[in-house]
């Protein structure tokens, strides 16, 4: 790619934002200093509009390009927060704070996007208005729904909206996107049985809660291998199993809790109602009495198939045809850029991270170098899509 020489003037102060972002972070919506930071240097960049508070603690900044008002506003995405996670990286800029880290690169999302925002204030080589959406609560928060449900869509008219994320492994300099669903739904359940204790000499004395949740921890796994079709992608997994403290006692209760993904809304439909089903089933059969909470979360994140060729098109050109992956498979990880991409068409896409530690890892970091990578392709979605 030949970087464009307005953008790489700016590289080293998004670099110097990253790692402050990165040394400071901060959880789902308590985003004081993080979205404070944000709105300064949207501030001081000239954008037309600067709003704060969206969605509890998000910030939209408002960038009018010069070539007329067309009336179209193509919107910008990036996340802010972070994980709770101890650091265990060494970094000159590690976090600063016990217990928490950009352990998704959200800190270089950021900083990409306030680098797109500064080279689309400083040139407004394009018709119309960008939309830079500063994002809380990623992480299991659904901040983008909190956005969407503060009025963000229809008070700032927008019409399209694109994000990208980073992607250990995929190399710098690359962009993955691909067509249809990119990431599966998120849904959590919590599984409580409560049963008779007793000594576990005696166990036909009892209502046997362990043994009821070993049944329905094997009975769910048969949904993905008997119920969904083989052609649509789906997990079931119990990640938690609580109960007892001894050997010589049958407990009383039990706990299992746990996540389900799937690629399609049938899917998501047909786990559901399967998983009550077995649940009520088991308890029937074994006499234990089962409160089941099942909680949907974020919906599967799919690209519709013109703004992803779009997206596509725009990174051909950017950074070359044979930088551009639209052939890898979805993933079974979720974002809450779902909820954005159903209240408007756009895109979700891959950039390349290089060789670094995966996402939500200890020693994971942001590569710097993929900054000016995002930072072009973000501007040039919005002057290609708002060209005059």
């Amino acid at each position: 790619m030949s970087l464009n020489p307005v953008i790489a003037e700016l590289v080293p102060d998004a670099q110097r934002w990253r790692r402050h972002l990165h040394a400071h972070p901060e959880l789902l919506y308590d985003l004081d200093q993080t979205a404070a930071f944000v709105a300064e240097r949207l501030r001081e960049f000239g954008c037309d509009e600067v709003r704060t508070g969206v969605g509890r603690s998000g910030v939209v900044g408002v960038i009018k390009g010069r070539k007329g008002a067309s009336g179209r506003a193509i919107g910008l995405r990036a996340d802010m927060d972070a994980l709770p996670i101890s650091e265990t990286t060494n970094l000159p800029y590690r976090s600063t704070v016990p217990g928490r880290m950009h352990a998704c690169g959200h800190d270089g999302h950021t900083a990409i996007l306030l680098g797109a925002a500064r080279y689309l204030a400083a040139t407004r080589n394009f018709a119309g208005s960008a939309v830079v959406i500063f994002q809380p609560a990623e992480e299991g928060g659904a901040g983008a729904k909190a956005m969407i449900d503060d009025g963000l869509m229809d008070t700032f008219a927008i019409e399209e909206v694109y994000a990208l994320h980073n992607a250990p492994k995929l190399a710098v300099g690359e962009i993955s996107v691909r067509a249809g669903a990119a990431m599966a739904s998120a849904d959590f359940f919590v599984v409580k049985l409560q049963g008779k204790g007793g000594h576990a000499a005696f166990p036909h004395n009892c209502a046997d809660v362990i043994v009821a949740g070993a049944q329905i921890v094997t009975a769910l796994q048969t949904i993905v291998s008997r119920n969904v079709d083989p052609l649509d992608s789906c997990v079931v997994s119990v990640a938690r199993f609580t109960a007892g403290n001894t050997d010589n006692i049958l407990p009383q209760s039990a706990e299992l809790e746990g996540t389900v993904r799937t690629l399609s809304p049938a899917a998501r439909d047909l786990v559901e109602r399967r998983f009550r089903q077995i649940v009520a089933g088991i308890a029937a059969a074994s006499g234990v009495d089962v409160t089941l909470n099942y909680r949907r979360n974020y919906p599967v994140t799919v690209n519709p198939a013109k703004q992803a060729e779009f997206a596509a098109g725009v990174a051909r050109e950017t950074l070359g045809t044979d930088k551009v992956r639209t052939d890898e498979p979805p993933v079974m990880g979720a974002e809450d850029f779902s909820f954005m991409l159903e209240a408007r068409p756009g895109a979700f896409v891959w950039l390349g991270n290089g060789d670094t530690a995966g996402l939500h890892h200890s020693e994971y970091d942001f590569n710097d170098a993929a900054l000016p990578y995002g930072m072009t392709y973000f501007a040039r979605i919005v002057e290609t899509a708002l060209a005059a």
